[in-house]
């Protein structure tokens, strides 16, 4: 089945992210060799249009096409390496939910990369909720 959304996250390195479609809860799964164009054309927010199919961990898409590129959000690229050389928040500074939420993503996906989508959004709630409630993110 055709379908559009738009790109959660991919990482250009490992050749893989997530898609969250405008119908359905569950974010779907996108590899680089199903990609239509250039990988690095692919960035968080850029609406894209798939094929709907269920793999072995859930929903994955193929024939992936841009549709729109996302030109307001664009987050460093190269995952780990590219926030390692950014300057790091200071001590007792508190992170905003959004940045939390990324980096949270990208570890989880860095240190058990078979989680699905739906496993990542349910962990992320759990802990950004444990988080607020420590004061380590603003609400």
């Amino acid at each position: 089945m055709l379908t559009v959304g738009k790109v959660l996250r991919f990482d250009e390195v490992r050749g893989y992210g997530f898609i969250a479609p405008e119908t359905g809860d569950e974010d779907v799964f996108m590899h680089a060799n199903d990609l239509v164009g250039e990988k690095y054309l692919y960035q968080e927010g850029s609406v894209v249009e798939f094929f709907l199919e269920m793999g072995d961990k859930g929903p994955k898409a193929s024939n992936i096409r841009l549709v729109h590129q996302s030109t307001s959000h664009q987050l460093p690229r190269g995952g780990l390496a590219a926030r390692a050389a950014a300057p790091a928040a200071g001590a007792g500074e508190v992170s905003p939910a959004d940045e939390f939420t990324q980096e949270l993503t990208e570890a989880l996906l860095d240190s058990v990369g078979s989680l699905t989508g739906d496993q990542i959004k349910r962990v992320r709630a759990c802990v950004l909720e444990l988080a607020r409630e420590h004061g380590w993110v603003a609400s």
